[in-house]
C-alpha cells in the first residue's frame, strides 16, 4: 500500500480515519497488533481483507441491525482523494459519521481465550456462570454476552459485566447492544456454518445514527473474531484458525513480554498469516480474493 500523504484525523491500531465534515473516510492498512500492541510488521493484503469481509457482512447482516456504510466505490471518494484511488482501492470505506458507544461488545459461541482461562480458574466466563465439567473449545449452551471497555491505543482491553455496562451507557442502550450483538452472531454463525467455518467469538461495535443504534467499524473480520476449521474441529485443546491467533501464538512461544515495541515477525510468519486471512475471505464469501489495489 502506498503511503496517502494526507494526516488522518484519527488512528486506531489498524485503520486511519479522515473527517470528511459531514462523513468519514475509514481506511484499512495492513498493520496488525496484538496483545493491544502494534506489530511493527505489516501483513500484505491485510487491510483489503478486512474491508471486504466487513463489506460483505454489512450486507448479509443489514436487515438485522443498519449500519454505517455509504459506499466503497472509488468514485465516491472526494476530490482530494481521487489522486490515491489506487491505494484506497479495496481498503476504505466511506461511513456516516456516529456517535460511538465507549464498549466493545463481545459474544462468545465455544470456550476459548481468555474465557477458557476463566473457567478452568473458576467455573465463569466474564463472570457467567457455566456448568462443571467443559474442556477447552467446547460449545457453550448458548451464546454469551460479554462485554468490554473499548481502550485506546496501547492500552488493555477491561472485561466488564453487564451491569457496569449499564452504568455507561444507560439500561436501554444496553440492552440493545446486547440484543442486537447475540442475533447478529446467530445469524453470522449460520452462514459461515455452511461455508465450512466455525466463528467461536466475535466482537461488534456500535454506535448511534439520527438516534438509533447502527453498526460500525469492522465486523466479523479475522481480527476481530476467532475462526476455526469446522473440519477439524475437536473440542479438548485449542484449534487451528483462520484469524490472528496464529502470531499471538507466535509471539507467546517468543516469550515476548506484551509491552511495546513488539518483536519482528519472522517472513514465515507474515506470509502464513497473509494466507490465512485470505483463506478466511474466501472460505466466507465463497469468492476468490483478487486484490484491487496496490
Amino acid at each position: 500500500m502506498q503511503p496517502i500523504e494526507l494526516k488522518p484525523d484519527a488512528q486506531g491500531k489498524v485503520r486511519d480515519i479522515f473527517d470528511l465534515g459531514g462523513e468519514l473516510l475509514i481506511v484499512a492498512t495492513d498493520r496488525i497488533s496484538a496483545f493491544d500492541v502494534v506489530l511493527p510488521d505489516p501483513i500484505p493484503y491485510k487491510g483489503e481483507v478486512l474491508t471486504r469481509i466487513s463489506l460483505f457482512w454489512f450486507d448479509v447482516l443489514a436487515d438485522v441491525v443498519p449500519n454505517h456504510l455509504i459506499s466503497a466505490e472509488m468514485e465516491d471518494l472526494p476530490e482530494e482523494y481521487a489522486a490515491y484511488a489506487e491505494s484506497l482501492a479495496g481498503r476504505s470505506m466511506l461511513v456516516r459519521k456516529a456517535e460511538v458507544f465507549p464498549v466493545e461488545c463481545i459474544v462468545r459461541g465455544y470456550l476459548a481465550g481468555s474465557g477458557w482461562k476463566e473457567y478452568s480458574e473458576h467455573g465463569t466466563v466474564c463472570g457467567h456462570p457455566l456448568p462443571t465439567g467443559l474442556v477447552e473449545s467446547q460449545k457453550l449452551p448458548e451464546p454469551i454476552f460479554t462485554p468490554s471497555t473499548k481502550a485506546a491505543i496501547g492500552d488493555h482491553d477491561e472485561n466488564i459485566s453487564y451491569e457496569r455496562m449499564v452504568e455507561i451507557i444507560g439500561e436501554a442502550h444496553a440492552a440493545g447492544l446486547r440484543d442486537a450483538s447475540l442475533a447478529l452472531y446467530s445469524r453470522a454463525a449460520q452462514h459461515a456454518a455452511l461455508r465450512g467455518i466455525i466463528i467461536a467469538d466475535t466482537k461488534f461495535e456500535f454506535g448511534l445514527i439520527d438516534g438509533e443504534i447502527a453498526l460500525i467499524d469492522e465486523v466479523l473480520t479475522p481480527d476481530s473474531s476467532r475462526f476455526w476449521p469446522a473440519d477439524t474441529y475437536e473440542a479438548g485443546h485449542g484449534q487451528p484458525s483462520f484469524d490472528k491467533q496464529f502470531v499471538r501464538d507466535w509471539l507467546e512461544a517468543a516469550n515476548w513480554n506484551k509491552q511495546a515495541p513488539a518483536p519482528s515477525l519472522p517472513e514465515d510468519i507474515i506470509t502464513i498469516t497473509a494466507e490465512k486471512y485470505v483463506e478466511a475471505y474466501e472460505m466466507i464469501t465463497d469468492e476468490p480474493f483478487v486484490p484491487e489495489g496496490d
